[in-house]
């Protein structure tokens, strides 16, 4: 019986693969989902543009280190951002996907944008990224003497960052996140500074090196040859001193909203 069902179900998809065209309904494998309001869809296209497309592509089909999104199961059983609001707040922070400082209004938005690619096509005209400099470059200078200039410098570090990362898209992530290790199309690869420590014992002994890892019970470095050295804690001893390049970039991340990220993009766009 089991095999002739098998047979049967096979026999059915051989003739909805045969059979002519413009015979009944178009069917997909996919859900599908209602049109939007446009001005809807054209809101979450921004948003998208500005706080996804790197990462997954101006076309859904995967960037810098993100997933295709054309195929994703959160995104087409997704209707309002619900499946989808989660991921973007946080629930996946350990994969790599940074949470964002985005209402559920403007992933809703967004969610609304996604829906709007079909499942199983390509419209070449969404391929083309929408400009992200849209901020105000005078308030980006101000944002940053308050806020960056205590550890970057226009005329040192920063000297001609914007002729070295062309695309703006690649720029503004590079900011936002620096140990994300990738310039992407825009620049050469980065690689962010390491995380360092020093472990002072009881007596005065130092010990400096790279973090390898650390917990309550045992931390380990790696020495200026790069080889592992362990060492056990108990209470203060050693006393354990880690610093951290990307500290201050991480303390901001809660803290930027929209017009600080877009301010300060349009302002180093202009430091060539």
């Amino acid at each position: 019986m089991y095999r002739i069902q098998c047979l049967l179900a096979l026999s059915c998809v051989l003739a909805l693969a045969q059979a002519p065209a413009g015979r009944g309904p178009v069917r997909s494998a996919y859900p599908q989902h209602p049109p939007a309001d446009p001005a809807v869809v054209e809101r979450g296209k921004g948003l998208y543009s500005v706080n996804c497309g790197f990462c997954h592509g101006s076309d859904l089909r995967g960037g810098e280190g993100g997933p295709n999104l054309l195929r994703s199961s959160e995104v087409l059983n997704d209707m309002k951002g619900e499946k989808i609001a989660p991921i973007v707040q946080g629930a996946r922070v350990d994969a790599g996907m940074p949470a964002l400082n985005l209402t559920m209004a403007q992933i809703s938005d967004i969610a609304a944008y996604l829906h709007s690619f079909p499942a199983s096509g390509h419209d070449v005209v969404r391929s083309k990224p929408v400009s992200i400099v849209v901020g105000n470059a005078a308030a980006g200078k101000t944002y940053f003497a308050a806020k960056c200039a205590s550890c970057h410098s226009e005329t040192k570090d920063l000297k001609g960052i914007a002729s070295k990362f062309s695309d703006p898209m690649t720029l503004q992530q590079l900011w936002l996140m620096p140990g994300g290790g990738r310039a992407g199309r825009g620049g050469p690869s980065v690689t962010p500074p390491p995380v360092t420590v020093r472990l002072t014992f009881a007596g005065g002994k130092q010990v400096s090196g790279k973090l390898d890892r650390i917990d309550d019970f045992l931390v380990t470095i790696r020495d200026a040859e790069g080889w592992p050295r362990s060492y056990p804690r108990e209470g203060e001893n050693p006393r354990v001193e880690i610093q951290d390049p990307l500290e201050g970039h991480m303390g901001l991340l809660a803290q930027y909203t929209d017009k600080d990220i877009h301010d300060l993009t349009a302002y180093l766009v202009t430091l060539k």
